[in-house]
């Protein structure tokens, strides 16, 4: 074991974040997202517009991050700008029974006020805004106002509508008659490429409508997209076919342009339904609010509605019922089961003057509960915005990935017109030259890029959340998986930043119960922590309980009092000598037991030592199985405490920690920190103080227990709400497992075109005859972009580091570090 020891030092605080006044930051919904690359219409169009400093949208749960100006703009222009992309916006996409009543219309809710979720792809269903025009509501190419439930029913009809009628086509195109045998002739005594144009009319203007309608979208917002590239495929073609029939028939390929679009629309569907389970950790957050809550009105309770409930409401809370909003205990005792907000598994008991989370289940007794915190301002409403922050944050491989998706479609209409071209240039007939060009077209088609890592983050995210582990955005989540070095606070962090009592010694012939019970009557009455920690010791034995009289704090070195008829004296080894008493043998035994960094105090009972009472900052229970997992994952713990190296060292030791820098000043945290990345290690800090803060920016990711105060939190990029040791190797668990599963997406989708590309221009025609037709390129894309959503669900299936006695064990291989 390493040990260092610093209490001097330059005062390094780092650097500190913050928001100028009248910055603001909201999550608008943006429905009607169909395909992962439409997302840019959304930013392009938002970012341009006056006071909009970021968007950050996410196709996978159709919001949009906005940070913006509240003095260049509102709400309701961003709302009104969201709309003029196409898609539908009724506001902040948060259950409207947690927020303000007074405030704008809400996404998330039913028009009863009551969330409605789909059962496919878990989007809360959203109403129309009561000030939408008949346009909105129309819904832009079918879909604007569509709740993703709706979006996937209407993907299924415009998909049973083109794959209906393209079998029909295919039978009656050149590859039904040379290919399949097909021989029959055309109804009503039609040209095949007649009938076939009528069959594909409803293909083109009904199941193929919403990529030429998000086409125009795109090229109006002044960006490119998978819509534009679909459109340009499926338009030419049958633009191309239908000049053809007017001017007297020839070589068409109708079932080209129908085939691809019913297969475009069979593979998003399949992805939409699968990428719709990657919100369930939202759909988890906003079921748990209450829709309604007892308020006591004239000595009467009232049922009203969550979003009435005001500060200073005094809520009446029975067994079995959720709370409505964060509160205080003024009367009552119960116990209040938190786990689905902070994921503590144990029920916490709540008495008068307790805090209360808002959607947390009252369990034993009924509580009179007064409303501190109403609408946003709740835990729950934070923790739901935050999780959506995150989920719509871009880490800098997405930012990439963005980039790259714009700069493909272009690739691709140029490749595209290129491949065209050059096949003109080689002999071959117009027909056979735009076939490997819409080819082209379809198969470069990005989708699979811009999904490759909002899936994985939406889940990791998640996942970290159903554990009360929240990343604040996306760059957190991935760099987290880099860490080799956490370095963590012992007070409040390792240990539980409470004393509880380790040794009882007596002197030859004492009686423990008696001593326990005399000392504990005396540190009744005192509020120091070492006496509450005798209290709370005495408590679970069996010994009686006594009253002190004439109570005498003696500052410093102990306590004095009368406790049934003997004169008990409390303290160190200045208060026995203060009051004559000799220590005798004990006092070899009260060095020993200090030696080893716990507090020892000595207990006298008239004008004798009877016992030495050794106390020391109680371990977490799962502080050990942290430190093993990370170990077994090949990371450095470091424990960085302003405590003396005995004690320092004490815990070190019994939790197996690598390396221990003690009396540390608060302010040189920050420093050491530093100091560690000087020597080329990745760090987390995890702590809980105020004194924690500039190490926690400092660091490469700051992770603050939840228990901590506000402004630890405010400086950390994640928040263990259980304040569990163990959930750090958890995050950095999920941190590794998230990068993962975005560089298997981010390959498979680079690789992909790569290896597509060529093929679908046909290259290799020639030397192989191998040649890949618009349907076959515009399945394949599909498939591809399906594959990028399952493999992200499957991250679900992480294994996460438990407490060695339970049944899954601490898997190592999930946390190795990413380089």
């Amino acid at each position: 074991m390493t040990t260092h020891s610093h209490s001097d030092g330059q005062h390094d605080p780092g650097h500190q974040g913050g928001e100028s006044n009248g910055i603001a930051t909201t999550v608008l919904e943006v429905s009607g997202v169909q395909w992962a690359s439409s997302k840019n219409v959304a930013e392009a169009v938002l970012a341009r517009r006056p006071g909009v400093l970021s968007v950050d949208a996410n196709p996978v749960s159709q919001t949009a991050t906005v940070t913006y100006d509240r003095n260049r703009t509102n709400l309701s222009e961003l709302r009104a700008w969201v709309r003029q992309c196409g898609f539908h916006c009724a506001g902040q996409s948060v259950p409207q029974h947690v927020c303000d009543p007074m405030t704008e219309p809400r996404s998330a809710t039913g028009h009863d006020g009551h969330i409605t979720q789909d059962a496919h792809a878990g989007h809360p269903t959203a109403p129309a805004s009561p000030v939408s025009s008949p346009h909105d509501a129309m819904g832009h190419g079918g879909h604007g106002s569509m709740s993703m439930a709706d979006m996937v029913r209407d993907m299924r009809n415009r998909l049973l509508v083109a794959a209906l009628l393209s079998v029909p086509i295919l039978l009656w195109s050149p590859i039904g008659r040379e290919v399949l045998g097909f021989e029959t002739v055309a109804p009503f005594g039609l040209r095949d490429d007649v009938f076939s144009l009528l069959l594909s009319l409803p293909v083109v203007f009904y199941s193929a409508w919403i990529f030429f309608d998000g086409a125009w979208r795109a090229l109006r917002a002044r960006t490119l997209d998978m819509m534009v590239l679909v459109a340009v495929a499926v338009g030419a073609g049958w633009l191309y076919s239908l000049g053809v029939t007017l001017t007297g028939g020839g070589e068409v390929f109708y079932e080209a342009a129908t085939v691809l679009t019913a297969f475009v629309l069979l593979g998003h569907w399949f992805e939409m339904r699968a990428r719709g389970g990657a919100n369930d950790a939202i759909r988890t957050l906003l079921d748990l609010a209450p829709p309604q809550g007892l308020v006591i009105r004239d000595g009467e309770p009232v049922e009203v509605s969550t979003a009435e409930v005001v500060v200073g409401d005094l809520l009446l809370v029975r067994p079995g019922a959720k709370i409505a909003t964060d509160g205080v205990v003024e009367e009552g005792d119960s116990d209040v089961d938190e786990a689905l907000v902070t994921g503590e598994s144990l029920p916490v008991h709540k008495s008068p003057g307790d805090p209360v989370i808002g959607a947390t289940v009252n369990t034993t007794g009924t509580l009179r509960v007064r409303a501190t915190k109403v609408g946003a301002d709740t835990a729950l409403a934070q923790i739901v915005a935050l999780v959506q922050q995150a989920q719509n944050s871009k880490a800098p491989g997405q930012r990439l990935a963005d980039k790259a998706a714009f700069w493909l479609v272009l690739v691709a209409l140029i490749g595209g017109a290129g491949t065209f071209l050059v096949w003109l240039a080689a002999g071959a007939s117009v027909q056979t030259a735009l076939l490997f060009a819409i080819t082209v077209v379809v198969i470069t088609c990005p989708d699979a890029l811009g999904l490759a890592t909002p899936t994985a983050i939406m889940v990791g995210s998640g996942l970290g959340a159903k554990r009360g582990i929240l990343f604040k955005n996306a760059t957190a989540i991935e760099t987290s998986a880099r860490i080799d070095t956490v370095v963590m606070d012992k007070t409040g962090t390792l240990t539980k930043g409470e004393p509880e009592v380790t040794d009882v010694v007596l002197a030859p012939g004492v009686d423990e119960q008696r001593a326990l019970a005399l000392a504990s009557a005396l540190e009744r009455e005192s509020e120091h922590p070492l006496a509450q920690a005798v209290v709370r010791h005495v408590d679970a034995t069996d010994a009686p309980r006594l009253r002190a009289t004439g109570f005498r704090n003696v500052t410093g070195i102990g306590a004095l009092a009368e406790v049934d008829g003997h004169k008990v004296a409390i303290g160190n080894r200045r208060l026995m000598e203060s009051e004559d008493i000799a220590v005798g043998d004990l006092g070899a035994q009260r060095d020993e037991i200090a030696s080893g960094g716990r507090t020892a105090v000595f207990v006298a009972v008239d004008g004798n030592v009877v016992a030495v009472i050794g106390m020391a900052d109680a371990v977490r229970e799962t502080s050990a199985a942290a430190v093993t997992a990370m170990h077994k994952a090949g990371i450095r713990v470091v424990m960085l405490t302003g405590d003396n190296h005995a004690t320092a060292e004490r815990i070190a030791e019994e939790l197996g920690i690598d390396t221990v820098i003690a009396e540390v000043l608060p302010e040189d945290k920050a420093r050491h920190v530093q100091q560690l990345q000087d020597e080329g290690r990745v760090v987390a800090m995890v702590g809980d103080g105020v004194n924690d803060s500039p190490s926690l920016v400092q660091a490469d990711v700051g992770i603050a227990v939840g228990a901590g105060t506000d402004v630890a939190i405010e400086a950390a990029d994640v928040v263990l709400m259980r304040s569990d040791p163990l959930d750090v190797p958890v995050a950095l668990t999920i941190g590794r497992g998230t990068l993962r599963k975005m560089r298997q997406n981010l390959g498979w989708a680079v690789g992909y075109n790569a290896i597509a590309l060529p093929i679908a221009a046909g290259v290799f025609e020639p030397a192989f005859g191998l040649v890949l037709r618009p349907e076959i390129a515009a399945l394949s894309m599909s498939g591809s972009s399906f594959l990028v959503a399952v493999n992200a669900l499957m991250l679900k299936r992480l294994p996460l580091p438990t407490q060695p006695a339970d049944p899954e064990p601490v898997q190592a291989d999930s946390l190795q570090p990413a380089h």
